[in-house]
C-alpha cells in the first residue's frame, strides 16, 4: 500500500446474485446490514476470504510491524471480491479493525484511489466528529470524480461548513458528478440563498459563453427555494465575495 498501484485485475471468485450487482451503498448502510448483503452476493471462495479478513481485522486491530494484516487485505479486496463489491469489503474490513482517524489517514494517503474511496465511505461508520475532514477536503481538491462523489457522503453532510459545502456542490457541477451523489442535498440546500446566488451566477456565465447549463444546476436551484434568483455578488467560479 505504500506505492499507489492499479486495482488488481478482474477476479473470478465473486458471483453477483439477482438484483443490483453493486449492492447497497457502503456509506449509507449499517455495517451489519452491509455484511449480510455482501455475503449474499459473493461466491463461496470470496465469502470465505472476506470472513477470514474480517476475523483477522477484529483480532489484530492495531499496527503489527510496518503494516497491519488488515491493511494487506484492503489491497486484496478487488481481486478477491470483484470490483463491484470491493468498496463494501474494504469498508467492512476498516470497521472490523476499528480504524480510527490516524489509521484512516494513513490508509488514505498511502493507498490507491480505490482504497482512498473506501476510507471516505467508511468515515460515517468510524469517526463521530469532524477530525477526518482533512480527508474529505483532500478528495474534493482532486479531479477524480469517483473520489469527489465518495467524499460527499453522510460524513461531509454532517461536518462540512456551509462555505465548504457550497463549493463542493459547485465542484460536482464543474466535474459532472451527479448531484444525486451528494448526501442530504435537499436538507442542506433548503433556504440557502448564498448557494442560489452562486448557482445563478454560474448559469449566467455558462449562458453568456454559449454553453449549456447542467440540468443538475436547475435541480439544486429548485431545492434552495429560489428557482429564479437574480445574479448576486458571488463569483461565477463559486468564490463568495
Amino acid at each position: 500500500m505504500t506505492n499507489p498501484r492499479p486495482t488488481p485485475g478482474t477476479p473470478t471468485q465473486a458471483t453477483p446474485t439477482a438484483g443490483s450487482p453493486q449492492g447497497p451503498t457502503p456509506a449509507l448502510t449499517p455495517p451489519d446490514d452491509l455484511r449480510a448483503a455482501l455475503a449474499a452476493r459473493l461466491g463461496g471462495a470470496a465469502r470465505a476470504w472476506l470472513d477470514q479478513a474480517l476475523d483477522e481485522a477484529a483480532a489484530h486491530p492495531g499496527a503489527h510491524g510496518p503494516i497491519s494484516v488488515w491493511e494487506l487485505r484492503l489491497a486484496e479486496a478487488g481481486r478477491r471480491c470483484g470490483p463491484a463489491h470491493a468498496d463494501a469489503a474494504r469498508v467492512l474490513i476498516l470497521h472490523a479493525a476499528g480504524a480510527g482517524t490516524d489509521a484512516l489517514t494513513r490508509v488514505y494517503f498511502q493507498g490507491t484511489a480505490d482504497e482512498r474511496r473506501a476510507v471516505l465511505h467508511a468515515l460515517p461508520h468510524l469517526v463521530p466528529g469532524p477530525d477526518a475532514l482533512p480527508l474529505v477536503e483532500d478528495a474534493l481538491r482532486t479531479n477524480d470524480t469517483r473520489l469527489v462523489a465518495a467524499a460527499l457522503g453522510p460524513y461531509a453532510a454532517r461536518h462540512l461548513d456551509p462555505h465548504q459545502w457550497r463549493h463542493a456542490v459547485l465542484k460536482c457541477l464543474f466535474t459532472g458528478v451527479p448531484v444525486d451523489q451528494v448526501a442530504e442535498l435537499g436538507r442542506r440546500a433548503r433556504g440557502d440563498d448564498e448557494l442560489a446566488r452562486m448557482l445563478a451566477d454560474y448559469a449566467a456565465e455558462r449562458t453568456a459563453a454559449g454553453r449549456p447549463v447542467p440540468e443538475d444546476l436547475h435541480r439544486v436551484l429548485a431545492l434552495t427555494g429560489s428557482e429564479r434568483p437574480s445574479p448576486g455578488t458571488a463569483d461565477p467560479h463559486g468564490k463568495e465575495s
